[in-house]
């Protein structure tokens, strides 16, 4: 019997000899629902699949957030780890030196991140080459993925980098498609285009959707630039993660400044040499931005502010977010709050559990009883 690999590789050769035009476009549309399904079972396969299993490293998250660095092998994710964390990778200037994950804490104003250093993808990873399964399986439970690359080697590591991830289901730098697909019981299928998208249409829906035995859904499409590969996210929603990159480039004394200074300047990118010690702190700086995590920090009735701890809360977290990390039962007692930062009006600023506060905000919970007030 054709085990997933190969039959994996029978579609994507089918696709590359099919010629694209519109007589082809439902045929292609089909090999693509049937090659998204194959890979899915490649790195999460059932019984009898044929295909081993997609297990990861099986490390314990730890932190406020958690970063997968990935990388081809010796492109210095092992030596920014050692850099930015207190945590030893074992460096050599040879492929494939780590063969497991290796997690590291950076501390930063008062978090702690998580920083993963994967084994180097390789080419392949997606059918289970190397150690790719389990990198892809660590980097699909990351807040958000740096992406380590030689910048003397840049399109060619980016784009199979990309390739891979987009193969095993990892969407980088996007928003899930908007397009909502609710299955039912019976009723049979019904499609509707809020615009009607220039690449999809009834019919390539009917047909994918069918292939996936979807024979009773209600389907709403609002983008009107929605493409068939998106479709198919939608539908194998439950096999595809949304992660936030950095695109990080080492080695940049091997550039001229004028490559650098362009390379510098394209988006989600930061550049970096590890081995002269230049831009690792503002590779940092960098990914916390991209977190967009924020302190709080929170004071008591008569005392001054303590910053040597921070409360860590999401981007547009309220006083309930911030009452929440606090304590869960604070908000049972809750009064107001008073808010010193940019986001106060006026300072200090009299709010309710509704307001929003901004990075480094100083707020003091105020309860019904007397005396009660944040930590």
């Amino acid at each position: 019997m054709v085990n997933i690999t190969d039959r994996i590789k029978e579609i994507e050769d089918e696709m590359k000899r099919t010629q694209k035009n519109k007589a082809t476009e439902y045929h292609l549309g089909l090999l693509k629902g049937k090659l998204a399904r194959l890979r899915a079972q490649l790195l999460e396969p059932g019984p009898g699949s044929g295909g081993a299993g997609g297990t990861g490293f099986d490390v314990s998250k730890h932190g406020e957030a958690r970063i997968a660095l990935v990388g081809f092998p010796s492109v210095g994710k092992s030596t920014f780890l050692g850099k930015v964390t207190k945590t030893r990778s074992e460096v050599a200037a040879y492929s494939f030196t780590t063969l497991t994950a290796i997690p590291g804490v950076l501390e930063y104003g008062g978090a702690e991140i998580q920083l993963l250093d994967l084994p180097g993808i390789i080419e392949g990873a997606a059918e289970g080459k190397g150690r790719g399964r389990q990198v892809i399986s660590a980097a699909k439970t990351s807040d958000m993925i740096i992406m380590v690359l030689d910048a003397t080697k840049r399109a060619e590591q980016r784009a199979l980098l990309e390739q891979e991830l987009e193969a095993v289901g990892i969407r980088l730098n996007q928003d899930p498609p908007n397009i909502s697909l609710k299955i039912k019981k019976a009723g049979g299928m019904k499609i509707t285009f809020q615009n009607p998208p220039k690449n999809l249409d009834e019919k390539m829906c009917y047909n994918i959707l069918r292939d996936y035995r979807i024979l009773n859904c209600d389907v709403l499409v609002r983008d009107e630039n929605a493409t068939v590969d998106q479709f198919i996210d939608v539908i194998m929603k439950d096999h595809r993660t949304y992660i936030k990159c950095l695109y990080v480039y080492n080695k940049i004394d091997g550039i001229s400044l004028e490559f650098l200074d362009g390379l510098a300047r394209e988006p989600n990118t930061a550049v970096m040499s590890c081995e002269m010690d230049l831009g690792v702190m503002e590779v940092v700086d960098r990914a916390w931005e991209e977190l967009q995590l924020m302190r709080i920090y929170t004071k008591r009735k008569g005392v001054e502010p303590d910053f040597s701890e921070a409360l860590i809360v999401r981007q547009n977290a309220t006083i309930e977010d911030v009452c929440d990390a606090i304590h869960r039962t604070l908000k049972e007692s809750f009064k107001c709050a008073l808010v010193w930062g940019a986001s106060a009006k006026h300072v200090p600023q009299k709010v309710g559990l509704g307001h929003v506060v901004h990075d480094e905000d100083v707020v003091s919970i105020i309860g019904t009883k007397s005396g009660l007030a944040a930590k």
